[in-house]
């Protein structure tokens, strides 16, 4: 891979529960367990971190493979849910991903597979492939 850009961030304090922020001070986030994991939910955490980078990265995905395809992108927009939970078989936690995938200029047929061509573009879903699973929504409004 040949590098166009590196994004370099620290997180300190005790991990889910203190600091992350960016070396070009562009992001600095209070960080907190959310209530459902023990935390008192009074930060953001991980997990709606990589929600939000996840969802920006695959619509642009999506527009540029759109833009290609010379498709009508009006109103296009990308929602992600990322799951966090126990592994199944071991020790340690595992991610899942959910995206709902709103084209509603185009019909279904064109909007699955620029769906597909955004999927194999993004460089989330390529880092993603194989290692959790994604699960992907075409929807009439993503929320």
């Amino acid at each position: 891979m040949k590098t166009l850009y590196t994004a370099e961030a620290l997180a300190s304090g005790e991990g889910r529960d203190g600091n992350a922020r960016t070396k070009d001070g562009k992001l600095d986030v209070t960080l907190a367990s959310p209530v459902e994991l023990g935390g008192n939910g009074q930060g953001t955490n991980p997990e709606q971190l990589f929600a939000a980078g996840y969802a920006a990265c695959f619509h642009s995905a999506l527009r540029l493979v759109g833009r290609k395809e010379r498709a009508d992108l009006t109103d296009s927009a990308v929602a992600a849910r990322i799951h966090i939970g126990p592994l199944a078989e071991g020790d340690g936690f595992g991610l899942a991903a959910e995206l709902e995938i709103a084209l509603p200029a185009l019909d279904r047929a064109t909007a699955e597979e620029l769906m597909a061509k955004a999927h194999q573009v993004c460089p989330y879903s390529n880092a993603t492939r194989g290692n959790m699973a994604v699960d992907l929504k075409l929807v009439e409004f993503a929320a």
